[in-house]
């Protein structure tokens, strides 16, 4: 989980806080007269009375450590310039008012995430109603990572809008669609989203089943909100710290869905374990085999054909046919029947 390093000088606001964040952030007190003995986390809150030079002179030096790219977010007392100018002054990157309301405090940590899917209504304004109602339903599912309630009306719309508009206009189309999103992370859950809808209309299931497939592809990569940008949005490839980094996002996503959103117990099996391979090869807890219910190995078919035919600006998108060839070649890692089954999909992405 996402460390945060809380500045204070109160050990009750420290609890307060770690009780608001429960699931979403470990909050690590740090005692601002023993700063130097500690080193800061990516995100930092400092709220704490700072009359005292030395400890400011102490904390502007300490925060120079935090990590590349590392938020530090003071509280301050609202409306007051002064202490403000005082946070931005020591290096501040952000202020929250205090006392420090949790919601507020996330939509600041996460608020490069949160401009991240753009704006839904040039896909409507293009025509593309299905595809912006499944940004809508990425939004409002990606927000429960900042302490949001699920909007469950708009997952649910968006989830049949997705099935419609396969069976009307073919999974190529939308595929051709959702490739032009400029957002890897948006781009990839919106394939996975529309593949996994062909992949169950190919298999003949009922209309419930679809509709639940399509929302399983929105779902599965909820814990990506708690994920870096720079590291979701690399143009190139990950390096090993990166890559450990971005493993933890099934984790995070479960962790996520604990904090009071009413969800299935299969999506939350799906969000956790869609990078499991059967024989044991894969993450983050190593099942395989019978540990791997069915509804995960349809969407981890799903998730790796649409990551291999992505759109990236260092690589353009891998055809069809070879994106299968390697489902096929990885052999016992995934249900090999279910590959097979999977070829018509395949056949009408190209």
């Amino acid at each position: 989980m996402n460390r945060l390093s809380f500045v204070s000088d109160s050990t009750f606001d420290a609890e307060r806080l770690r009780r608001q964040l429960a699931g979403l952030l470990d909050v690590h007190f740090i005692e601002l007269a023993g700063i130097r003995r500690a080193k800061p986390e990516r995100f930092t809150v400092v709220s704490a009375k700072l009359g005292n030079a030395s400890n400011l002179l102490d904390l502007k030096e300490w925060m120079k450590s935090r990590p590349q790219g590392g938020k530090v977010i003071f509280a301050t007392q609202p409306g007051s310039r002064l202490e403000q100018t005082q946070a931005f002054a020591l290096g501040a990157t952000d202020t929250v008012n205090s006392p420090i309301d949790a919601k507020e405090l996330l939509q600041k940590i996460w608020s490069d995430f949160a401009v991240l899917g753009g704006d839904a209504s040039e896909l409507r304004t293009q025509g593309h109603v299905a595809a912006a109602a499944a940004q809508d339903g990425l939004d409002s599912i990606f927000s429960v990572c900042r302490g949001q309630p699920l909007d469950a009306s708009k997952v649910t719309a968006a989830s049949a809008a997705v099935v419609d508009e396969i069976e009307s206009k073919g999974l190529s189309s939308w595929i051709e669609t959702v490739r032009k999103h400029h957002s890897q992370t948006y781009q990839h859950c919106l394939l996975v989203t529309g593949v996994a809808a062909a992949f169950g209309q190919s298999l003949g299931l009922a209309l419930a089943d679809r509709n639940r497939l399509s929302s399983a592809g929105m779902m599965h990569d909820v814990g990506k909100a708690l994920i870096p940008v720079a590291i979701l949005e690399k143009p190139g490839a990950l390096d090993a710290a990166e890559m450990a980094i971005m493993k933890k996002h099934p984790e995070y996503g479960v962790e996520a869905l604990k904090s009071g959103v009413d969800i299935h117990p299969d999506m939350v099996d799906i969000v956790a374990h869609h990078h499991e391979y059967l024989d044991g090869s894969g993450y983050p807890h190593g099942l395989s085999a019978h540990e791997i219910s069915d509804l995960v190995r349809i969407m981890t078919i799903a998730d790796v054909y649409s990551a291999l035919i992505e759109r990236r600006s260092y690589k353009p998108p891998m055809p069809s046919q070879k994106a299968y060839d390697i489902l096929r070649e990885m052999g016992p890692k995934v249900d090999q029947d279910l590959v097979r089954a999977f070829s018509p999909v395949t056949k009408a992405a190209a």
